[in-house]
């Protein structure tokens, strides 16, 4: 099974296609990395060097890839940060384009512009707002008030956040972070099938600098492990176990790096799974 990923790509560190590709290997996925950017490492140090690609290189490797004659192998689409609308619309058209090769396509969107303010371009904001599509999405709790237009404080402002994507065609709503006045803290929500609607509290681990990069393990994961399971909560909760046992090897290492090489994200302990919350 084949999964195209287009993301970014750091020498140095954990986050975009760095962070996405190898857990998916290690689950016996064939991973097709596109990278939209080439950085030394993430911005996130203040500096790095590197080339921004164009929407014309992205394009480029794309038809290499399907005058392979392998598109029709790809099971799922997999994007992350995207620096432009150009970019931005490249993608879709090639979302488009191999849904129209196999309507089994699977594409995962994690519809990247910021936490706690916006950090990406005008452009691609409004290019979010006026043309996401897909079948997944996983923004964390600020971006999924900024699109949606939604204050989330209580879990009816949730339902309703996740509303306003199912309304855009988008089957599964995954955020992140999320953080409610109402109750005890949760960091993910679910929202799938006939208004399915669930909460998994993870644990927080103490960190100097928070490590970057966790979204795109997590997007990742999710994907990886719904091909496999066709349940979305389950998928969730596993994806929690996993990024948590990453997240804690992290805290132990005190480092700003993802520690998530020499883990095998294909096994899980179903009895350590995060319990939910219906509602």
């Amino acid at each position: 099974m084949s999964i195209l990923s287009i993301q970014s790509h750091v020498a140095y560190g954990y986050v975009g296609n760095k962070a996405a590709v190898f857990p998916l290997q290690t689950m016996g996925y064939d991973v097709w990395p596109v990278n939209t950017v080439q950085f030394s490492n993430h911005t996130g140090y203040g500096k790095w060097q590197g080339e921004v690609f164009s929407s014309a290189h992205v394009k480029n490797v794309i038809k290499g890839i399907e005058a392979l004659g392998v598109a029709s192998k790809c099971q799922a689409i997999l994007s992350g940060y995207m620096g432009s609308s150009d970019i931005c619309h490249a993608v879709l058209e090639i979302v488009q384009r191999f849904k129209s090769k196999s309507a089994q396509v699977c594409y995962l969107c994690d519809p990247i512009i910021g936490n706690k303010s916006c950090y990406v371009k005008p452009e691609v904001l409004i290019f979010f707002k006026e043309h996401l599509y897909a079948d997944i999405v996983t923004p964390n709790q600020f971006e999924a008030e900024v699109l949606s237009g939604i204050s989330i404080t209580k879990q009816d402002d949730l339902k309703k956040a996740a509303d306003y994507f199912h309304h855009l065609g988008v089957k599964i709503v995954i955020i992140t972070g999320v953080k409610l006045k109402t109750q005890q803290a949760y960091s993910l929500f679910i929202s799938y099938g006939a208004s399915k609607c669930h909460l998994i509290k993870t644990p927080v681990y103490p960190f100097d600098i928070e490590p970057n990069g966790t979204g795109d393990l997590l997007s990742a994961l999710f994907l990886g492990h719904y091909l496999t399971t066709q349940d979305p909560l389950l998928s969730l909760q596993i994806t929690a176990y996993l990024l948590d046992k990453v997240l804690y090897n992290t805290s132990l290492a005190k480092s700003r790096e993802l520690r998530l090489v020499g883990m095998n994200y294909k096994d899980f302990d179903e009895k350590k799974l995060a319990p939910c919350l219906a509602f």
